[in-house]
């Protein structure tokens, strides 16, 4: 899944903190935890729209999944 992310934006990620050399290794590990915090996002938001019936998923889904994901769950 981290894949779908490309390394440049999490170089600049990185650097906007501080203008220091970013490895690859770095950018490519940035982007994998980004990856893995993502999914779990997306699909409680996912779960939140079909719990309530709806083909649609709206900013409220993704608000709650995060919620949800940073409570543990």
């Amino acid at each position: 899944m981290a894949e779908e992310f490309t390394l440049a934006p999490m170089r600049r990620l990185l650097k906007r903190f501080g203008d220091l050399r970013v490895s690859v290794e770095a950018s490519e590990e940035l982007r994998k935890v980004i990856g893995e915090y993502g999914e779990r996002i997306a699909r409680a938001a996912v779960a939140n729209a079909l719990r309530e019936g709806r083909k649609t998923i709206l900013a409220r889904d993704v608000r709650a999944a995060r919620r949800e994901v940073e409570a543990g769950g």
